[in-house]
């Protein structure tokens, strides 16, 4: 006969597992459901003003222009699909675009590379008169140098009331933050300083508020003590202002290999996490400070260099499932032709025009490339440093979610089909996992501009339904409206 174990042997088994599996699930609690912006655009501290975000904007509307007037020119820039293809004489230019703007439907299933470059350019133009800046960094560190303390003061101060102002007339981006020093030993009380000194004039301005999704960056992170240090001086400044508890979040800067893998032969990353004491909310890696601290030479630093693609993987290995949202880093070489017109408004020679465009498609080439590499490997975020990489950005993300559209919203939409009849059977359903990743595809999508509300109903759910972000939620309301 068949004897069930002893209940109290069995719970004191049992008991320190879901103890275990609770501290597990504490810090694995999943995907943030919170959007995630697509870039982060650094710029000097010295330099930000309440506008900026849409001065970038104006300028980037008018590096597109210069740069990719047309569909067809963008789509060359960044290499969509079949943009050999696409016609360069004018006429046809004129004539195709007009059968775009009528009947998109039809072009698309004739002329599917035509659709695709004419409707990324639309986007493209639509999202930066929208929304050009989805994230700025007011930057402190790399970008504004080392000053005087007198300077770094003023300049924290004078930001702060900018970012007040730019908070009271609407005109900040969605993401906004400051990137303070590195916390080294010379550098941490200048660093400190500039917090205080932000922080409090800006609480002053604004009674107590911060901006949507304020965050402060910082670099050059290489133990966990750092981390705590800037923690303990959050809860400082929350206990002496009317800032709530837990109101300043942070980022971290992943620049050198010890950030990686520590003295003792593991993953630096977890610990800085666990240090941040759930303030922590994006590592960002730092392409050239990396590949330095690797002793690779300044002609072989590059966004795709082995060293990075090894960093990047071990990021997403020690992070996954976190909740830290990860970013890559930027590509250092402007768009910016080599030859500058004359001070005295004389013409350039046409062989100084004709290598100012072929310099102009290379570096835009490039950083098409360096994006859709990112893409690839799992990194929806990255840097932009200059106005001109802001469209190459757009159309390089909007043409990667419009070329995974239709085969995503088909497992999607067979993958709510299967999920709900499991739910409706009693079955057990247990790969909900790639249902949420396959969900997170068109959150991505919808949050950038890259697709439209009738090409989310391709999914065979609603834009409120996607908009849960959480595909277990989409499953139980389903299940009991079937019910």
């Amino acid at each position: 006969m068949n004897q069930t174990l002893n209940p109290t042997l069995l719970e004191s088994v049992l008991s320190p597992l879901a103890d275990a599996n609770q501290s597990f699930s504490a810090f694995y609690p999943g995907e943030s459901p919170r959007r995630q912006p697509i870039h982060t655009v650094y710029g000097g501290a010295h330099l930000f003003t309440a506008t900026t975000a849409s001065k970038i904007g104006q300028l980037a509307l008018k590096s597109l222009d210069a740069n990719a007037p047309t569909f067809v020119d963008l789509a060359q820039a960044v290499g969509l699909p079949g943009n050999e293809d696409l016609p360069r004489d004018r006429d046809q230019l004129i004539q195709l675009q007009t059968r775009l703007a009528m009947k998109p439907r039809s072009v698309r299933d004739e002329y599917p590379a035509a659709w695709l470059a004419y409707t990324v350019f639309q986007r493209v133009v639509e999202k930066l008169k929208r929304e050009a800046v989805e994230d700025f960094r007011i930057d402190f560190e790399d970008g504004f140098g080392q000053r005087p303390d007198a300077v770094e003061d003023k300049e924290a101060m004078r930001t702060a009331e900018e970012v007040a102002r730019g908070m009271l007339d609407d005109t900040l981006p969605p993401f906004i933050g400051i990137r303070i020093k590195p916390f080294s030993d010379e550098l941490m009380a200048r660093s400190a300083r500039t917090l205080d000194l932000f922080v409090t004039t800006l609480i002053a301005w604004t009674d107590g508020k911060l901006p949507n999704n304020f965050v402060v960056t910082l670099p050059k992170v290489t133990h966990a003590e750092q981390v705590s240090a800037l923690v303990t001086l959050f809860q400082m400044l929350e206990a002496r202002t009317a800032l709530s508890e837990g109101a300043l979040k942070m980022e971290i800067m992943v620049e050198t290999t010890q950030s990686i893998i520590g003295p003792n032969g593991g993953s630096t990353l977890p610990s800085l996490i666990s240090a941040s004491r759930g303030r922590c909310v994006a590592a960002h890696f730092g392409v050239y400070d990396y590949t330095a601290s690797c002793n690779i030479t300044a002609a072989h630093q590059s966004m795709i260099h082995p060293a990075c693609d090894f960093a990047r993987h071990a990021m997403q290995v020690a992070l996954g499932g976190t909740g830290i949202w990860l970013s890559d880093g930027a590509t250092n070489v402007m768009p910016v032709a080599p030859h500058a017109t004359p001070r005295d408004g004389s013409p350039l020679t046409n062989a100084q025009e004709n290598a100012n465009r072929l310099a102009i498609q290379a570096i835009l080439r490039l950083n098409a490339d360096h994006i859709r590499h990112s893409l690839k490997n799992g990194y929806y975020q990255g840097w932009d440093l200059h106005p001109a990489q802001l469209p190459i950005r757009y159309a390089t993300v909007i043409s990667f979610f419009l070329e995974g559209l239709d085969a995503a919203a088909r497992r999607l939409r067979n993958f709510i089909d299967k999920a709900a009849q499991a739910t409706l059977a009693g079955d057990v359903f247990d790969d909900a996992a790639t249902g949420q990743a396959l969900l997170n595809f068109f959150l991505r999508a919808i949050n950038c501009g890259a697709v439209s509300e009738e090409e989310v109903s391709l999914t065979g759910l609603s834009l409120a339904e996607i908009r849960t972000r959480s595909f277990h939620k989409i499953l139980i309301d389903r299940s009991r409206t079937d019910g």
